[in-house]
């Protein structure tokens, strides 16, 4: 007899217990929508950075969050679509790559927590009341406006042709990097050297490019980089090989693809830190309240392969400097 009576409380135990299960709340998915400025082929290693970190805070994809990527292939027309694409899957947040991916997220954009990704001068460009207070549903990472990068960079490249004395300076004129293109003329004269702006509209203007080029007499080149800049780095590096004279990249990419040497904030790092953005606008904070930070991790990139072709010495100071040399 106290065999059965345990035996049916075990029963009306389980019954209980199964109630209970059922009557939890199953956990909770997010939904991050994220827009990359590139494509899956240059910048997949970046979206890579972003979902290894949010795995070291504790989320995993396709348990935690669901991740929609939509990748912007360089043209920046197309970022209000897939934004507005992002937007009707109705996600927690969304992750924005890239100064114009931000322009079009704050006009498209209102509700919805946005974290920016490498945005160069977000106050200056109006995207947010301060870098300390953001204001609004913006916040995340921004570049390296302001922090003398570019006059390094430049630097740099003067060390690797001493004898430089006219630098042309490649730009998208329609890419919101006008701020970029000024401190770039900035940090030529500051190094006594005469600068040769070059604006593009598209890649097909290479050509006028190297006109202007050879007329201007240049013997150097600085691209800021940008998405047009960014899709079309073969392109370009080619267009500067070809050339024959060294230049300098904003992105490391650049001289992963064959261009002579690059500086500029660590991408991947800054991908990587708006996983911490996600993860405290998740667990409730407000976005306006959250400082923008600056990047603390750079990265000098030297391709000696092209050092060569062009016949131009590395000093051995930049070489103990680089993060990455190619051989």
């Amino acid at each position: 007899m106290t065999g059965r009576r345990q035996f049916v409380g075990a029963i009306a135990l389980g019954a209980a217990f199964a109630r209970f299960a059922r009557a939890q709340p199953a956990p909770r998915v997010y939904r991050i929508g994220l827009l990359e400025a590139g494509t899956p082929a240059a910048n997949q290693h970046f979206v890579d950075a972003f979902v290894r970190a949010l795995r070291e805070l504790g989320y995993e994809e396709g348990k935690d969050v669901t991740i929609d990527v939509r990748w912007g292939e360089g043209k920046a027309e197309r970022f209000p679509g897939l934004l507005r694409e992002l937007v009707r899957l109705k996600p927690d947040v969304l992750v924005v790559a890239s100064t114009l991916g931000a322009v079009a997220a704050k006009q498209v954009v209102t509700s919805i927590p946005v974290v920016m990704v490498a945005v160069s001068d977000p106050s200056g460009m109006k995207l947010v009341e301060s870098l300390a207070h953001p204001g609004g549903n913006m916040t995340g990472t921004s570049r390296e406006f302001g922090q003398g990068l570019i006059g390094k960079a430049l630097q740099m490249l003067k060390e690797v042709a001493p004898g430089t004395e006219r630098v042309a300076i490649l730009w998208d004129v329609d890419g919101e990097v006008e701020p970029r293109f000024r401190e770039a003329e900035t940090a030529v004269r500051s190094l006594h050297m005469t600068p040769i702006p070059i604006g593009i509209r598209a890649v097909g203007q290479l050509d006028e490019a190297r006109i202007t080029m050879r007329r201007g007499h240049a013997d150097a080149l600085m691209v800021v980089t940008d998405p047009l800049t960014l899709r079309n780095r073969d392109a370009i590096v080619r267009f500067a090989n070809d050339e024959r004279i060294p230049a300098v990249y904003e992105f490391g990419e650049f001289a992963r693809s064959g261009g002579l040497m690059a500086y500029s904030a660590s991408v991947t790092a800054l991908f990587a830190r708006s996983a911490f953005y996600v993860d405290k606008i998740l667990r409730g904070a407000n976005p306006g309240d959250l400082p923008i930070e600056q990047p603390t991790k750079f990265e000098l990139v030297i391709n000696l392969k092209t050092a060569r072709l062009l016949g131009v010495g590395i000093p051995q100071s930049l070489l103990l400097q680089a993060d990455e040399v190619i051989q």
